[in-house]
């Protein structure tokens, strides 16, 4: 995956990421793992490795500077996305992973012990069913079905004071108009993302007084 080298820095610069050699390195093996496991696992519908890299890793990339700080964790985490690049570039924030699919939490398994990631926690289970000993800071998904699934599902393992993080393309208003009772938008990011057609935004919400 060397090849790709260049594009992930350029895209990085692009949206003021830095990236360190290490850095560099654990995404690119972390591309090759995701394209040899894809087959077997169903980790995505994309095939081709390039496509991989701008619609996964860089899209993950675009987030990294808007997630706080703070125990993290991926919900519907599927292959990593966006909870490994967030891991790789955040080396001492705790993140867990969560995904009830088997298959993909072991090669969620496989990713943090090859590259490694020892601040990485993998939990194969449903959202509704994991039970955290500790709330946690942030909850992040970029593959939940509607920010309000989300919430529902998740809201249990927020801290007091903590932020949801949604990744969506296209700004949903329904689903935000239909938000919970006690539940508000904090922030909307659009997010610029090189190389991607359509429109990008993380959503940010939190607990209203």
């Amino acid at each position: 995956m060397e090849q790709f080298r260049h594009r992930l820095l350029q895209a990085a610069a692009q949206m003021s990421v830095a990236l360190n050699e290490k850095q560099q390195d654990q995404l690119l093996q972390y591309l090759e793992l995701f394209a040899r496991w894809n087959s077997a696992y169903n980790l995505s519908a994309i095939r081709d490795p390039a496509q991989m890299l701008e619609r996964h890793i860089i899209d993950s990339l675009s987030v990294v500077n808007l997630c706080g700080e703070g125990a993290l964790i991926d919900v519907g985490s599927g292959g990593g996305l966006p909870g490994i690049p967030l891991a790789i570039m955040c080396p001492d924030r705790a993140i867990t992973l969560l995904d009830s699919n088997g298959k993909k939490a072991r090669f969620l398994f496989q990713v943090a012990s090859t590259l490694p990631l020892p601040n990485v926690q993998i939990v194969n289970e449903r959202v509704e069913s994991f039970v955290p000993t500790q709330p946690f800071a942030g909850v992040v998904s970029r593959a939940f079905a509607s920010v309000v699934d989300m919430i529902n599902g998740s809201e249990h393992m927020l801290a007091a004071d903590g932020h949801f993080y949604a990744m969506k393309g296209k700004l949903p208003e329904d689903e935000l108009s239909a938000l919970p009772k006690g539940i508000k938008v904090e922030q909307v990011h659009r997010l610029s993302v090189p190389n991607c057609d359509g429109e990008r935004h993380l959503i940010q919400l939190c607990r209203s007084e």
